[in-house]
């Protein structure tokens, strides 16, 4: 095997691992957005706190970070449920641009709550299998890495399982596709549209546990996360489980390729011009349609 191909095969395995934290954090923010009809700016603010979740829980009491995401999760579902009754339902109606500054309000409050209670300092979470991997040939395959994929492969498929098998995605999905004819029907919509939203928090609480394996945690890494959930759910198509795990996927491999081929500040450019032209193509996403989330 030549030198280049092990580098465009180790790139791939990195592209793809890297991905399935991508797509955790698209899978949310595409709830919110296909459901709510709400840009949740703030959404990388919640994949913020669940990063801290996971390092402090570690940290302090020593549980494992994989052992972490459950709680992480379930903080956030709480914290996602009473934000969408107390505040969010209230502008739920107004404009675009009314959600879009709230949302962006909620960032700006979590993330200097976050700088001032925490400090700006950088941390990590660094456990003993950290540094594993397993050789396949040519090819390294981090172990923390791979068991983010795999979490993330689980909470898609839960994902896709709740809004496709159960009562409650039944209801979510009649509320996205017409709210009214939902009400008419005896649907509860306000208590739909907070779970809804506790769902999404959820999966991000998962996805900053995650990400905080792989990346540095402060206060101010957030809006990284925001841009890349955008881009997943555009890529994907909005309203697809499928599609924001592809999506996810594809960015994984777009940003690591260009970094590997053209250099590190090339990965985000690679990744932009592609969603430039996705919707210059096919502005629905590649999986996605005009209609509400479906599973």
């Amino acid at each position: 095997m030549t030198p280049a191909v092990q580098i465009a095969l180790q790139n791939a395995v990195n592209g793809l691992l890297i991905g399935g934290t991508y797509a955790t954090v698209g899978l949310g923010m595409s709830l919110v957005w296909g459901v709510l009809n709400v840009i949740n700016i703030a959404h990388g603010a919640f994949v913020m706190l669940g990063a801290y979740t996971t390092y402090w829980l570690f940290t302090l009491y020593g549980i494992d970070p994989f052992a972490t995401l459950p709680i992480a999760g379930g903080v956030l579902f709480v914290l996602g449920y009473g934000l969408q009754r107390v505040v969010v339902n209230q502008v739920i109606r107004a404009s675009f641009l009314i959600t879009f500054l709230l949302t962006f309000g909620f960032d700006l409050l979590i993330t200097n709550g976050a700088l001032a209670v925490w400090t700006a300092d950088v941390r990590a979470v660094t456990t003993p299998y950290s540094g594993r991997a397993l050789h396949l040939g040519p090819v390294i395959v981090p172990a923390v890495r791979l068991m983010t994929l795999g979490v993330a492969l689980l909470v898609a498929l839960l994902l896709h399982l709740l809004m496709s098998r159960t009562r409650l995605g039944s209801a979510i999905r009649a509320t996205a596709s017409d709210q009214d004819a939902a009400r008419l029907q005896g649907i509860p919509i306000g208590h739909v549209y907070a779970i809804t939203f506790a769902i999404a928090l959820a999966t991000a609480g998962i996805a900053g546990g995650l990400a905080g394996m792989s990346f540095p945690i402060y206060p101010a890494m957030g809006a990284n996360f925001t841009f890349i959930g955008f881009v997943v759910c555009v890529l994907g198509g909005l309203g697809s489980v499928a599609g924001a795990l592809i999506g996810g996927l594809i960015f994984g491999l777009l940003t690591t390729y260009a970094a590997g081929w053209l250099g590190p500040n090339y990965d985000y450019i690679v990744a932009f011009s592609a969603l430039i032209l996705v919707l210059l193509v096919r502005p629905a996403g590649l999986f996605g349609r005009a209609a509400r989330f479906r599973g």
